[in-house]
């Protein structure tokens, strides 16, 4: 989970990728993960709960937040993220985004509005997917 945070702070979609379990890669969004990456000033890992993925485990359950700020605006990404090790390597599986309550301080953004993360996708098929 570390090395795959420190992937996204240096803009290396390669290793995101590579990391990925190959059956999840059809989902993975090379142009969307680089722009996030490269348009975000990153923060900080905060490992909240780990359950297994240790030396003799083949599965592992990360819970995080990635702490970062995309157009002056602080924001986290809060998520469930399931791994396998295969031949000494973990691989990323699926991941659960964590809904925490939001407090609105400005106009609410529409589902098909781009999304505040900066990845050019509509907000619905990016962070508002759940």
């Amino acid at each position: 989970m570390r090395s795959r945070y420190s992937a996204y702070v240096r803009a290396d979609v390669d290793y995101v990728e590579r990391t990925t379990a190959p059956e999840a890669r059809g989902d993975f969004d090379r142009e969307g993960s680089l722009a996030w990456a490269k348009q975000s000033e990153w923060l900080g890992l905060e490992i909240v709960s780990t359950e297994a993925g240790g030396p003799e485990d083949g599965t592992g359950v990360v819970e995080f937040i990635a702490r970062y700020k995309v157009g002056g605006q602080d924001a986290d990404h809060h998520e469930i993220s399931e791994f396998r090790r295969e031949g000494g390597q973990w691989y990323f599986v699926d991941g659960k985004i964590v809904r925490d309550p939001v407090k609105h301080e400005g106009p609410k953004v529409g589902r098909n509005d781009p999304c505040l993360c900066g990845s050019g996708k509509k907000y619905k098929k990016c962070h508002g997917a759940g």
